[in-house]
């Protein structure tokens, strides 16, 4: 693992570097992962994580700007993430994407000769240099409200048009979710809302979730945070359980 040092002063910038990552999660699921519960803090340009030994445990997340990743930084530190606690910091290393955008990128081989040439050997993070697409960030929709057409998941050629809708009560039922979307990446993202109990996948429904809380204020408040919140390219639509 890379070591950080804890005296150095990092100045804020829009690239967060965090570890104590459970490294035996599979590098596409943390990504996933980490896009799902750092996208509420704003536009996420890009999240990295590799597959080599020496950067176990380690990822990056690029926000579209300073404020966001302060935010996230604050919010975030420590959070239970597949059972371990986040440690998050500001990236030493500016990533590519950023440095393409504000026209200070120096190619790799370029880079790499002007270290050799000082003679300088430094611990420091990875320089975070792929980029992939980021998704759109999350917005909070009123909740409770009948959903436009528009975003009513379809099945097959028909929509899914709901009834009259459940009155207030603890159980969430969530729709439009990614088919990969799990358990646990639900969890971690209604868990940081307080009383929640249970989150329960439908095994023979693809798309569809129930999230439990201890009474229907707590369940109210998650569903005002998390409507419309984008997992993957999925906007979730998130009503109370008829029951």
């Amino acid at each position: 693992m890379v070591e950080i040092t804890q005296g150095e002063e990092i100045p804020p910038n829009m690239t967060l570097y965090i570890n104590n990552l459970n490294e035996k999660i599979k590098i596409d699921q943390l990504k996933k992962s980490l896009h799902a519960v750092f996208s509420q803090f704003g536009k996420i340009l890009d999240v990295l994580a590799f597959k080599t030994l020496k950067h176990k445990g380690q990822a990056w997340v690029v926000f579209e700007d300073v404020n966001s990743a302060t935010n996230a930084l604050r919010r975030m530190q420590g959070f239970p993430f597949y059972d371990k606690d986040m440690r998050i910091q500001y990236a030493k290393t500016k990533s590519d994407i950023i440095a393409k955008a504000d026209g200070t990128f120096v190619p790799r081989e370029k880079r790499k000769r002007h270290e050799e040439k000082g003679g300088k050997k430094r611990k420091e993070q990875l320089d975070p240099n792929q980029a992939a697409a980021g998704l759109n960030p999350a917005y909070a929709g009123a909740y409770g409200a009948t959903p436009p057409l528009s975003q009513i998941p379809y099945l097959g050629a028909r929509p899914i048009v709901p009834e009259a809708p459940a009155p207030p009560n603890n159980i969430l039922f969530i729709q439009n979710l990614p088919h990969d979307a799990t358990t646990m990446m639900l969890q971690m993202l209604f868990n940081q809302y307080p009383g929640l109990k249970d989150v329960r996948m439908v095994e023979t429904k693809p798309g569809i979730a129930f999230v439990e809380y201890e009474n229907e204020m707590q369940s109210t408040v998650a569903m005002q945070a998390l409507q419309g919140f984008k997992i993957q390219q999925n906007q979730m639509l998130i009503t109370y359980a008829k029951k």
